[in-house]
C-alpha cells in the first residue's frame, strides 16, 4: 500500500514527536544539595510561573514553607486556546486542575491577592487574610481590558460575529462558533491588535492565518476581506519576522492598517471605531471581528508600589524588575516571573519554561547570602500557525535576534514539522515545566 505525501509526513512527525516530547517531559537538571531554611516563601499566582517556580523551590530548599496564592481552581493550557478557537482541539484538551501540579507540602490559599505592601512584607487577600512573608514571587499573569473597549461584551463573543481567544476557553469555544459560521459565507473580516504589551503577541497574527485557511478550505477566501487593524507600527516585534508576515499575507490578499486602536465596537450592527494617535477616528462595518483587549499588569500589583513608577512600562504598571535577574529592582526579596514583568520581551510559555529555573536559583542565593547568578536573556518562543498542517517556529531574545534551539528548524521557514511541535509536542513539555523538570 503506498502512501501519500501528507501520510508520509503524518508518519515522520509522528515518529520524531514521540521521542523529543518524552525527553522535554523528562528533563531535568542535575541533583544538587538542598539548602536548609525555614524561609517563608509567598508566591501570588498559580498559572503556569507560579506552579512552576513552586515545583522548583521545593525541589531545591529544605524546611521552607511555601504558601501559594491563587482562588482559581482550573488550571488552563492556555497555548492551546488558538487551535480551540480555530477549530484544531476540543475545548477539554486546555483544561486541568491546578491542585494536580502543587508540589508536596504546599500551603494554597484559595484566595486572589488585594493588596501588597512590600515595605511590610505583607499581602491582604480578597477575605481579608494577612499573610507576611520573607520572600515573594509575583507570578499573577496579565489583566485582560476589555472595558477600555466602548461596547465590547464578552458575554456576546460567539454570537453576530464577534471572536476574542483571550477570554477563556468558554469563549475560545465561542470564538470558533463564529469563526465556523463566518467560513461559510465569507465577507468582511476584521482582526486587531492592541497598543499595548500582551501575553502571546502571536495570537491575533494565528488568528488571522487559521481564518484564512478555513477561508481557503471552504473556497470563501477570494471573495472575502481580511483586514488586521494594529495599534502600533507594526505587527510582530521582531523585523525579520514581521516582514514575513506582511509578504505572506499580501499573498492571502490579507491588508494592514497601522496605528489604529480599537476603540468602540457596536456588536449588534457590527460596527467597530478605532482610533489613530492623532484622535481620528473611522469606523467600519464587519461580518467577523477578532478582538485583542488591551493589557496592563493586573490593577491589584498596579496599584502597588511593586509597579514601575517611570518609564515605558509605568502606564500598564508591570511588575519593577531587573530583566536579567527578574529581581525586583527595590525590593530585594521579591521576584517577577511570567506575564507581569515589565521587561521587554517575555509573556509566553517558551519564556517562563526558560525563565523560572533561574528565578528559583536567584531566590536560593538570596536565600543563601549571595548575589543572584543567572542571567535571563528574554528567550520568548512563538509556534506560529500558517495555516492546518504548517508553522514556523520563532524564539527570539530580548535584542530581537533569532535564538534557533533545534538546528533543523529554520526559524524563517514553514514546515510540518514546526506544525507537529504545536498540535503534539508543546502541551507534555508545558506539563514538564509545570513539574519543575523542565
Amino acid at each position: 500500500m503506498s502512501l501519500t505525501n501528507l501520510q508520509r509526513r503524518r508518519l515522520l512527525g509522528g515518529l520524531v514527536a514521540a521521542p523529543l516530547a518524552t525527553s522535554l517531559a523528562t528533563a531535568s537538571p542535575p541533583a544538587q544539595a538542598r539548602v536548609k531554611t525555614n524561609a517563608h516563601i509567598v508566591i501570588a499566582g498559580s498559572g503556569l510561573a507560579g506552579i512552576a517556580v513552586a515545583n522548583r523551590l521545593s525541589k531545591g530548599l529544605d524546611g521552607a514553607r511555601i504558601t501559594i496564592v491563587d482562588g482559581r481552581e482550573p488550571h488552563y493550557y492556555q497555548p492551546g486556546w488558538t487551535l480551540v478557537a480555530s477549530g484544531v482541539w476540543p475545548v477539554s484538551k486546555v483544561i486541568d486542575h491546578n491542585a494536580r501540579y502543587h508540589p508536596p507540602g504546599v500551603d494554597w490559599v484559595k484566595d486572589f491577592v488585594a493588596e501588597f505592601d512590600p515595605t511590610a512584607n505583607v499581602i491582604v487577600t480578597r477575605g481579608g487574610q494577612r499573610l507576611s512573608y520573607d520572600y515573594l514571587v509575583v507570578a499573577t499573569g496579565v489583566q485582560l481590558n476589555y472595558s477600555a473597549i466602548e461596547g465590547m461584551d464578552v458575554a456576546a463573543i460567539g454570537q453576530n460575529g464577534l471572536a476574542s481567544v483571550y477570554a477563556s476557553p468558554d469563549a475560545a469555544v465561542a470564538t470558533w462558533s463564529a469563526m465556523d459560521a463566518f467560513r461559510g459565507t465569507g465577507g468582511r473580516a476584521v482582526m486587531t491588535l492592541p497598543a499595548t504589551p500582551l501575553k502571546c503577541a502571536g495570537a491575533p497574527i494565528k488568528m488571522t492565518f487559521m481564518l484564512a485557511d478555513r477561508l481557503r478550505q471552504t473556497g470563501r477566501l477570494t471573495d472575502s476581506e481580511i483586514t488586521f487593524y494594529s495599534g502600533i507600527g507594526s505587527v510582530f516585534g521582531v523585523k525579520a519576522v514581521n516582514d514575513s508576515i506582511l509578504e505572506r499575507w499580501a499573498g492571502l490578499g490579507i491588508d494592514v492598517e497601522y496605528n489604529q486602536r480599537l476603540s468602540a465596537i457596536d456588536i449588534g450592527s457590527r460596527r467597530a471605531t478605532f482610533h489613530s494617535p492623532e484622535g481620528e477616528a473611522t469606523t467600519v462595518d464587519y461580518d467577523f471581528i477578532h478582538v485583542v483587549p488591551p493589557m496592563s499588569a493586573p490593577d491589584v500589583v498596579r496599584q502597588s508600589d511593586l509597579a514601575w513608577k517611570e518609564g515605558p512600562f509605568a502606564a500598564g504598571g508591570w511588575l519593577e524588575v531587573d530583566e536579567q535577574t527578574l529581581r525586583h529592582r527595590r525590593y530585594p526579596n521579591v521576584f517577577g516571573l511570567g506575564d507581569v514583568n515589565g521587561t521587554r520581551r517575555g509573556k509566553t510559555a517558551a519564556t517562563v519554561k526558560k525563565s523560572a529555573p533561574m528565578v528559583a536559583t536567584n531566590l536560593i542565593d538570596v536565600i543563601s547570602g549571595r548575589e543572584p547568578s543567572q542571567r535571563f536573556d528574554g528567550y520568548t518562543s512563538c509556534p506560529l500557525i500558517l495555516r492546518e498542517g504548517s508553522a514556523m517556529l520563532i524564539e527570539f531574545d530580548y535584542e530581537g535576534r533569532l535564538t534557533p534551539t533545534l538546528p533543523f528548524i529554520d526559524p524563517m521557514q514553514e514546515s510540518y514539522f514546526a506544525w507537529v511541535m504545536k498540535h503534539r509536542m508543546l502541551k507534555p513539555a508545558y506539563i514538564a515545566v509545570l513539574k519543575g523538570h523542565a
